[in-house]
C-alpha cells in the first residue's frame, strides 16, 4: 500500500526556503495514517535533503514514525551508484547556481566524481514540473561526456522517470532520476523483488 502526504514549499529554490521544510517533516509525516506503524517513508526532495541533512530528515521522521526504513532522492542515488559499481557521473538538474553548488559538493564529498554538470537554471520547481518531453531527452543529448558511466538526473519535480527507457536507448548508459531512485529503494527496503520494466534498468535490477 502506498499513502502520500504534501509538504508546503515556498518558491524560489534555496537554502533558507528547503529549510523551513525542516520542522515540518515529523507533523507531515505524523499525519500519514496516524497512529498506524509504517514500513518505509521516503521524503521526496533531492535538494531540499540535501540542505536540511540526511541524518536530520531521518531523526525529524523517526520521531513521530519510530522503526521505520526513512530514505531520500540522494540516499537512494548513492546506494544505485554503489550497487552498480558506478562512480564516474554526469549530473543534470533544474536548480539555479546555489542549489546545483550545494549538489555537486554533497557528491564529490560521497566520493562520486562528477564528469559533467549541466543545469535548466530555473528557480521554481514548478516550472521545473513543465519542462518538455524534447527539451529534457535533447539536453542530454548535448551532454557530450565520454568519460561519464551513467547520468543522475537530480529532482522529484522534473518529469523524467517516463523517458528513461528512450534516453538509455539513445545515450547508451545508465539514467538515473531522483523518483527512479526512491522507488528502487523503496521497493528493496521492503522486499519486493519483481522486476519493473519500462523505467530504465535500475527498476529491472533487485
Amino acid at each position: 500500500n502506498l499513502f502520500v502526504n504534501r509538504i508546503p514549499f515556498e518558491n524560489p529554490m534555496n537554502k533558507k526556503n528547503y529549510l523551513k521544510m525542516r520542522d515540518m517533516l515529523p507533523s507531515v509525516s505524523q499525519n500519514i495514517l496516524p497512529g498506524e506503524k509504517l514500513d518505509t517513508i521516503a521524503y521526496g526532495c533531492t535538494s531540499g535533503t540535501i540542505a536540511i541533512g540526511e541524518k536530520v530528515v531521518k531523526n525529524k521522521i523517526c520521531e513521530v514514525k519510530r522503526g521505520c526504513y526513512v530514505t531520500t532522492p540522494i540516499t537512494a542515488a548513492l546506494k544505485a551508484f554503489k550497487k552498480l559499481s558506478l562512480n564516474n557521473i554526469a549530473v543534470l538538474t533544474p536548480y539555479p547556481d546555489p542549489v546545483n553548488k550545494t549538489i555537486f559538493n554533497f557528491l564529490i564529498n560521497n566520493n562520486i566524481n562528477v564528469t559533467s554538470f549541466s543545469s535548466f537554471n530555473i528557480d521554481s520547481d514548478k516550472d521545473v514540473a513543465m519542462l518538455k518531453k524534447e527539451t529534457i531527452i535533447n539536453t542530454i543529448k548535448s551532454i557530450n561526456d565520454k568519460e561519464s558511466e551513467a547520468i543522475f538526473v537530480s529532482c522529484t519535480a522534473m518529469p523524467v522517470l517516463s523517458l528513461i527507457n528512450e534516453i538509455e536507448e539513445i545515450i547508451n548508459k545508465p539514467t538515473f532520476s531522483s523518483n527512479q531512485a526512491i522507488i528502487w529503494d523503496c521497493l528493496r527496503s521492503v522486499n519486493l523483488k519483481k522486476p519493473i520494466y519500462g523505467y530504465g534498468k535500475l527498476l529491472e535490477l533487485f
